[in-house]
């Protein structure tokens, strides 16, 4: 019998689904983690607790597992969107995470829609610029911590973090990437306009996968830590 995991990133718990091949939940374990809310409006949570609540999850969910770890074929997610996680040159975060429901980006907003142009902005993203999405949380973070923005080499959203730190590779998706208000849906590529009229460099931005990309295997650190087999693949995302 072979196997596959599914984890679900969520803004309040990891979900974590042993499933096999008839698509049966074998084994499911939920791990919690802090939602940090210093100020009215915001949201914001430490990346290293997804990667060890996430660890500390499948842990559990393999020690009641009957099979092998070379059992389980593949890996994947969903989860939460829009969420920033600025990374610098290694690839360390640089701050907490500002998560999907965190609002303190109004200016921000405004900003965008000044700058870029609200029917403009329309045509590249197909989007408004609300609070919630990634692009508004990069402005403000560029506006009020100059010194952290300085650092920034890449951005990912959280469970793009998560599977880095399972598999070494830096990537986020195409239907998560639409959601940071920097995508150029029509050309499928990021904005190199937004990116210049906003005075972002377009390489803080990360390679972009498809959902049914294949999207590596788990390190050897990983590997050690989680109880998973080197061999295990991911593909980006559940569904």
């Amino acid at each position: 019998m072979k196997y596959v995991i599914g984890v679900d990133l969520g803004t309040s718990a990891v979900k974590i689904l042993l499933v096999n091949q008839q698509g049966e939940v074998v084994h499911s374990v939920s791990k919690s983690y802090a939602l940090i809310q210093e100020k009215t409006g915001y949201s914001e949570q430490n990346p290293h607790d997804w990667v060890t609540q996430t660890t500390s999850g499948l842990l559990e969910l393999l020690s009641g597992f009957d099979g092998t770890a070379e059992d389980i074929e593949g890996i994947s997610f969903s989860g939460q969107m829009h969420g920033l996680v600025l990374l610098d040159e290694n690839n360390e975060v640089l701050r907490q995470a500002i998560l999907w429901n965190d609002t303190r980006t109004t200016a921000e907003c405004q900003q965008i829609y000044d700058v870029v142009g609200n029917e403009r902005l329309l045509e590249i993203t197909k989007n408004p610029a609300l609070e919630g999405f990634t692009l508004p949380k990069i402005l403000w973070v560029q506006k009020h911590e100059p010194e952290i923005f300085a650092k920034a080499k890449s951005f990912v959203l959280p469970k793009d973090y998560l599977r880095f730190k399972m598999t070494g590779n830096l990537e986020m998706e195409f239907s998560d990437a639409a959601g940071t208000l920097l995508l150029d849906i029509s050309k499928k590529q990021w904005s190199t306009e937004i990116c210049e009229l906003l005075n972002i460099d377009p390489n803080l931005c990360p390679p972009l996968v498809y959902s049914h990309d294949e999207v590596g295997t788990v390190t050897a650190e990983y590997a050690e830590a989680s109880g998973l087999a080197p061999t295990t693949r991911f593909c980006w995302r559940c569904g």
